[in-house]
């Protein structure tokens, strides 16, 4: 399978008989081309049963090809529609292969650059991974805010639903109580003139009984002076 267009640029590939070993770039005890194969490793693939490698090139560039890479990138840009702003994988990838030009432009006049442009290279990599690590975990972070916050607004919405049936509940109840209160005033208010009435006609049967017996007593008492006299 074909490696996908890079902003680096390679040699023709040619066909080899087996993979190769990585090395590490030492600008004292390598020639150029090692530097540069080591900064930037050869391409490897296999197409058609053939193992194929592509080294980057260590032609220099002139003017002319920088002027060309800016254009290539711009127009690369947007064939693939990367974002002007805010996080984007396409622009990253073509901003990382131009700076990989750069840097293998800068180390076929000066491998000692070369090799510090890299170190840059690496530590701006570790940078941006560790960014994106942390916007990840800060992203994860934030759903499950968003998340207990979402249960914790549900919880209060079932909360607020059982206190509203509670209070209807308690509701029904004072109803019922204040039907009772009622039911039992309107008893004793009837039994309270019931027992008024009844003891009214008490008081007045005693009076009249009094009024009765006075009556008597004095008849009596007339009665007996009255033979008195005779």
């Amino acid at each position: 399978m074909l490696p996908p267009p890079s902003l680096v640029r390679y040699e023709e590939p040619t066909m080899a008989e087996t993979p190769l070993e990585g090395k590490k770039p030492n600008a004292q005890n390598s020639t150029t081309e090692d530097i540069l194969n080591s900064i930037l490793p050869p391409r490897e693939w296999n197409d058609d049963g053939k193992h194929y490698i592509q080294y980057v090139s260590s032609t220099p560039a002139t003017r002319l090809d920088v002027i060309n890479l800016q254009e290539e990138l711009d127009k690369r840009l947007q064939q693939r529609q990367a974002r002007e702003t805010g996080i984007c994988p396409v622009r990253e990838e073509l901003y990382s292969q131009t700076f990989d030009e750069l840097i293998r432009q800068v180390t076929i006049n000066c491998a000692e650059r070369g090799l510090l442009l890299l170190r840059v290279r690496d530590e701006i990599r570790m940078t941006i991974a560790a960014y994106q690590t942390l916007y990840e975990s800060s992203v994860a972070f934030g759903m499950r805010k968003a998340l207990q916050a979402e249960q914790g607004k549900s919880d209060l919405e079932n909360r607020i639903v059982q206190l509203e049936s509670e209070k209807k509940d308690l509701e029904r109840q004072i109803q019922d109580l204040k039907a009772k209160c009622e039911a039992i005033e309107k008893r004793e208010s009837e039994r309270r003139q019931l027992d008024e009435k009844k003891h009214a006609e008490e008081v007045q049967f005693l009076r009249r009984s009094n009024q009765q017996l006075k009556q008597q007593l004095e008849s009596i008492l007339t009665s007996s002076a009255a033979n008195a006299k005779k």
